[in-house]
């Protein structure tokens, strides 16, 4: 348990650039209280307290604005930076060394029963106010985009996009964990695609009319 402890701490400490000391992180940040809530609020769900374990997150939620539902599953060494708004549904899975922005939710889709909330491999990052819903895996390493709306499977390594959720590549490469800005995307790539094509027919017709 103090290992797992002080692996959170460190995991604040390399992914948010204001973090200035361990202490700062225990005794300050909603995202490192709300995860320790939840470790224990799901051992009371484990051990058949399902009331206690539901006030332990209702209480975690009212304080720090982060709502973890006690049956999601969380890995190791997760950073929520921020975290206001942040919603993890019931059966929630989430990896090791997965960062989550402000506003993200991990929700159903209304119509699923059994497993109805996503899946997110280790080393996934989420930027802000992106919605990944259903029972749909986002793949090791992905990176949802700030905004994102994902409703169907991601591969790993890739990048997501827009509303909905548009998948692509970056080379083979991960794009850095705190960048949740310059991101591909298809949709201005495709428009910028049509300017220049515009901007070539336009100059060809330029030097025919010259000819005549």
């Amino acid at each position: 348990m103090f290992d797992s402890f002080k692996e959170d701490i460190k995991s604040f400490m390399e992914h948010d650039p204001a973090a200035r000391s361990p202490i700062e992180i225990v005794l300050l940040y909603p995202g490192f209280k709300a995860l320790r809530s939840h470790r224990k609020a799901q051992w009371f769900l484990k051990h058949n307290m399902p009331f206690i374990a539901r006030y332990i997150s209702q209480r975690s939620a009212h304080k720090t604005g982060i709502e973890i539902h006690p049956g999601a599953t969380i890995g190791r060494r997760v950073c929520i930076d921020h975290g206001s708004g942040i919603v993890i549904g019931e059966t929630a899975e989430i990896g090791d060394d997965v960062i989550i922005y402000q506003g993200v939710t991990l929700g159903g889709t209304g119509k699923d029963v059994g497993k109805r909330h996503p899946s997110v491999e280790s080393g996934v990052m989420i930027g802000s106010g992106a919605k990944v819903l259903g029972p749909i895996t986002i793949g090791r390493n992905a990176k949802v985009a700030a905004g994102a709306v994902v409703v169907n499977d991601v591969e790993p390594n890739s990048t997501v996009v827009g509303v909905p959720g548009t998948v692509v590549r970056i080379d083979g490469e991960r794009v850095d964990d705190l960048d949740q800005i310059h991101l591909p995307n298809p949709v201005m790539n495709a428009i910028k695609n049509n300017e220049e094509k515009i901007n070539a027919l336009e100059e060809e017709i330029k030097i025919l009319k010259e000819q005549l």
